[in-house]
């Protein structure tokens, strides 16, 4: 699924209820709060803080998931195309970063 297909799979699951989507504060505080629950997880996992024994096993790939959705409802409420703005942003970095770091062997 590229990003596109994203975009239109949220538009199409917001659009069917009468709030649509928040206000784009509203949306960066609950971005807010979903990387919160990405650093919780991390910091139990690779972290100083574990777990405790009544905790349940949480999953860093379905933070992401979550946080990837709601970047979507973001970028899809400012009418903005991930995907163009992901191209970019790529070629940014291959412009001003070529020779920023060393390069692996064959690379």
């Amino acid at each position: 699924m590229d990003i596109k297909d994203m975009q239109k799979e949220v538009h199409e699951w917001i659009s069917q209820f009468e709030e649509g989507y928040w206000h784009p504060l509203s949306m960066l505080a609950r971005m807010t709060e979903e990387v919160g629950e990405l650093a919780r997880e991390i910091n139990h996992r690779y972290g100083q803080k574990p777990k405790k024994d009544s905790e349940p096993e949480g999953s860093i790939a379905l933070e992401l998931a979550d946080i990837l959705f709601i970047i979507i409802c973001l970028a899809n409420s400012l009418n903005l195309d991930l995907e163009s703005a992901f191209k970019a942003m790529m070629q940014k970095y291959r412009v001003r970063d070529i020779n920023r770091w060393t390069r692996k062997n064959g690379g």
